[in-house]
Order: C-alpha cells, then structure tokens, then sequence
C-alpha cells in the first residue's frame, strides 16, 4: 500500500533531496513550500503555502500517513521572522496534523539548541543552552513538538549537524569561491577544533529510519551527524586541493579576527554570525551511539566527502552564482550569501 506523505520546505536544499528520495522509494509526496519548486516532478504534488497558513496547512496533511517538517529560517533573516517562521509554523504543522490524525511526524531541529556545549561528544540529554534568535526558536520549536508527543502524537525530533550536499550553498560559496580563484583561505586561530558535520544523504537516511522505526523507537529525540570527520583546517583543505592551486589554509590571529568579524556583523558588513565565530574556535560534535542503537543510523559519507561532494556539484552549476540570484542571496540555504567586506579581503589571501 503506499503511503501518503507530507514534507515541508520542499523547495529548500533539504526538502528538495527529501521530496526526490521519497518518491523514488513509492511514497505518494506532497510538498510544500512559500516557493514553488525549482525542480518539477509530475509525480509530486507541490502546493504553495506559507507552514503558518492554518487552512493551507489542513488542506495539505489531509489524509496523509507522515508529515517530515524541514521548513525554517535561516540565521540571517530578521529575528522577528526567525521566531514566527520557526516556533509558530511548526505548532500550526503539527496542529494541524495531529487534528487530522497523522500517524507519524518528524520535526528537523538541529544540534544549535545545545548552544556552545562544554562536553563533547555532546548526547541527546544535554540541556538546550540557545545563544542567539536562530537557536533560540530551535529550542522552543521542540519544546512545541515535545507537547505534542505528551498529548500523543508520534514525534521525532531529529538535531542533524550542518549538513552537506548539491545544492547547498550559504556560506560554503565563499570557501568554494576562494578555492577556484586560487586563493589561501583563512581560519581562526589554528584551525585545529574538530567541527562535524553531515551529508544531506545520510540525514534522510536518518529521517527514513525515523520514519520506518517502531512507534517507541521514533517517538523520541537524536543527533545525526558523521561518524567520521577531522579538524577544519583538514576539511577546508581537501576543498583547496581539490582546486589544484597548491593553495593552503592559513591562520589568523583568533581575539582580533573574532572582533573585527563581530563589529562587521553589527555593522551588517558581513553574513558571518556570532554563534558561528563562536562555534569555529571550539570542538563542536555530537554522539550518535543513540541514533545508531536505535534507529540503526550508519552515517555512510565523512565530512571530507560531503564537504567535497558539494564542491564537485558547484563547479557543475557555477550559473547558480550569477546576477540572477543576487536579489534572493542568502534567502535559503540553496543561495549563496552576499559576503559584504569579506569579498573585499581576499585580496590579502
């Protein structure tokens, strides 16, 4: 029998990829999203509507089996929207599917809720410490899902690292950008902290595995992430060798690198935000013993490979870079961001 399924922000970088894999393995699809798709595909139907849109959001989970909610804000947009798109949309998705008693709901949250997290690798219990908007409506979006799950719903709640893969551009673009130009690409300090990540493939592994779990196993909340990842500085590396310019990552004295990104930032100068710097000069990894024990997530790609398979994809589809898409930069995680007085310093690199 197949199995109708909804899937929120399917015209994002995640959703997109979501949307695909789904149809591919028999689901009848349902998107999403206040976009329409840049990829159409006749097996999928696409609706046009904002998550916070009580009435499109009823019409949409009407009948459905699963309703996998990717859709959000990003960092960059304006608090206010953060909060409204993030906490309010999520409560109206949820409402609306449990009221029309769907029987399995998967919420994309994200390891941000930990905020800084002094232990590492950090597991599922640590408290939620939000430092800013962005993660701060993550934190809240869950506490709203967590209220569902009490009044019984099936909930997963799914915390992925950034994750990695076609299509995903942000603030990647600058590196990728920096890498063709045959340019060093700087670092703060030494470049030496451990930041994991994920590619898009093994999340929606893991958000299949939710999906397909006994009600008691994805009734619960877990990091996804890679098993397998290095320094930054080896990371970004791979990209620069991959360039073929014998360039190299090069480090910056960290306190006055921190303040003069922090003043741009202030100054709306530069995309770079504070709980990002923050992140760059610490471990930052999660555990993903729980998701494997219970789910059997087995994340396939390291960060080397997600990290290099979405250089190989941007090289592909350099036009995604041009004119055309300035007006909407940084809008999603698919476009790339406006890098202010960041694109000024290459020069010195």
């Amino acid at each position: 029998m197949v199995k109708r399924i909804v899937v929120t922000g399917a015209a994002g970088m995640l959703g997109a990829h979501l949307v695909r894999r789904l149809a591919s393995e028999g689901w009848s699809v349902t998107g999403v999203d206040v976009r329409p798709t840049e990829e159409p595909d006749g097996s999928v139907l696409h609706i046009v509507a904002d998550v916070r849109d009580r009435a499109a959001m009823s019409a949409a989970v009407a009948g459905a089996d699963a309703v996998v909610h990717c859709a959000a804000a990003l960092p960059s947009y304006p608090a206010e929207q953060i909060r409204s798109i993030i906490v309010e949309g999520t409560r109206t998705v949820l409402g609306q599917a449990a009221a029309a008693g769907v029987e399995r709901l998967v919420y994309i949250s994200s390891t941000a809720v930990y905020g800084l997290p002094t232990v590492v690798p950090t597991p599922e219990e640590y408290p939620r410490s939000p430092m800013d908007e962005y993660s701060r409506a993550k934190a809240a979006a869950e506490v709203v899902a967590e209220q569902f799950r009490s009044a019984g719903s099936c909930v997963s709640i799914l915390r992925p690292k950034t994750f990695l893969g076609p299509g995903r551009m942000g603030l990647f673009s600058m590196l990728f950008e920096w890498a063709e130009e045959g340019r060093n690409f700087p670092v703060l300090g030494r470049g030496d902290v451990r930041i994991q990540m994920l590619a898009v493939d093994d999340l929606i592994d893991g958000v299949l595995a939710a999906l397909h779990a006994p009600e008691k196993e994805a009734n619960d909340t877990y990091n996804l992430a890679a098993a397998e990842f290095r320094t930054i500085r080896d990371d970004f590396q791979s990209v620069l060798d991959a360039a073929g310019h014998g360039r190299r990552v090069v480090s910056l004295p960290a306190r006055p690198a921190l303040l003069t990104l922090r003043l741009l930032e202030l100054s709306r100068l530069s995309p770079v935000y504070g709980r990002l710097l923050h992140k760059l000069m610490a471990d930052s990894y999660v555990s993903v013993d729980k998701a494997s024990a219970k789910l059997g997530f087995n994340p396939k790609f390291s960060n080397r490979d997600a990290i290099l398979r979405t250089y190989d994809w941007w090289q592909e589809n350099r036009m995604l870079q041009g004119p055309g898409n300035q007006a909407r930069s940084g809008r999603t995680s698919r476009d790339p961001w406006r890098q202010g007085a960041l694109s000024a310093a290459r020069v010195f690199f």
